[in-house]
């Protein structure tokens, strides 16, 4: 794996291609506020900034509270807005966990996405025993671990009481901070239920895929989100280039796209987020139908968005 890139350059020219690809683009992943843990911005900063970059769509996410809500009262204050704000609800202990009463009530107001545990999942605890993940401004009691299996490997009760509601609404579900082999059972059950959009979120960070499970993933339809604090400058960013490459040749592109997973203190905001990763992807030589699929429509496919032709991709993997 290479190192973590440099800031992309900047010419006019470029700066113009990413203007003209800012147009449709659609976060799923923005970490915007109020939060108790710190934010850059606030949950309609970050919808007018997308607004004002001509993107699609953005999808607010929190770890401890459902975010639809939000999402309608901005398309209330706003309605003449082209993009549309969107919620999400994550089961971690806040909301009860695997609770379907929570989903059910965050489905109808406003939200389109349901996560599995993040900050409360057993596999998240235990990757921040040497680390401190996802902290928040003040102490907070420290989440019980939430599992989705009994001991006998087998899903609880519960997580299909949860599945029947996400098929209900026609919502997608995230795999959240679950460990790739909680996930395989998760998603055979999923789609046994009728679920129809499955996403896996950075799946080479805390979630413990390897290339060959994204490959398998992508086979099964499966959507592979990559987070963009990963691989632009910033406080998270961790992967370099060949990482890059490697998990969009493995996933391949017609199964994968970005979202900022942005919108906290001393990082870029999640617009500024995707026009650096939309540099960086020019600097590789994606063309502009590769980042609009990696950076819109295919983000439109997994959350249930009308979508834009999708376009042919051999080009790149054959070249990879």
């Amino acid at each position: 794996m290479s190192g973590p890139a440099t800031a992309q350059p900047r010419t006019a020219e470029i700066e113009a291609h990413v203007d003209i690809l800012m147009h449709g683009a659609i976060d799923l992943h923005c970490h915007s506020g109020p939060s108790t843990m710190p934010r850059l911005v606030d949950h309609q900063a970050a919808f007018e900034q997308a607004a004002a970059a001509g993107m699609r769509a953005i999808l607010f996410k929190d770890h401890y509270y459902p975010t639809g809500p939000f999402a309608e009262m901005l398309k209330e204050r706003f309605p003449g807005r082209a993009t549309e704000p969107i919620g999400s609800v994550v089961l971690n202990n806040a909301v009860g966990g695997l609770n379907p009463y929570a989903v059910e009530h965050a489905l109808k107001v406003g939200g389109r996405m349901v996560w599995m545990p993040t900050q409360s999942a057993a596999n998240h605890i235990r990757e921040g025993h040497r680390k401190v993940l996802l902290a928040t401004k003040t102490p907070m009691r420290k989440p019980t671990a939430i599992t989705i299996l009994t001991p006998h490997g087998e899903l609880l009760p519960e997580v299909g009481e949860v599945l029947d509601v996400v098929a209900q609404y026609d919502a997608t579900l995230s795999s959240g901070h679950l460990h790739i082999s909680e996930i395989w059972p998760l998603f055979d059950e999923a789609r046994r239920r009728g679920v129809k959009r499955l996403v896996v979120n950075h799946p080479t960070y805390t979630v413990g895929a390897s290339f060959a499970d994204l490959k398998e993933l992508a086979g099964q339809g499966v959507w592979l989100e990559h987070s963009i604090c990963m691989f632009v400058p910033g406080r998270f960013q961790c992967f370099g280039t060949a990482h890059l490459q490697d998990v969009l040749k493995a996933g391949t592109l017609a199964q994968s796209f970005f979202g900022s997973d942005l919108g906290q203190i001393n990082n870029p905001t999640p617009v500024e987020g995707f026009r650096e990763l939309i540099r960086l992807l020019l600097n590789l030589g994606f063309s502009q139908d590769e980042i609009r699929r990696l950076t819109g429509d295919n983000a439109a496919e997994a959350i249930g968005l009308a979508s834009n032709a999708r376009v042919a991709v051999q080009t790149f993997e054959q070249a990879v």
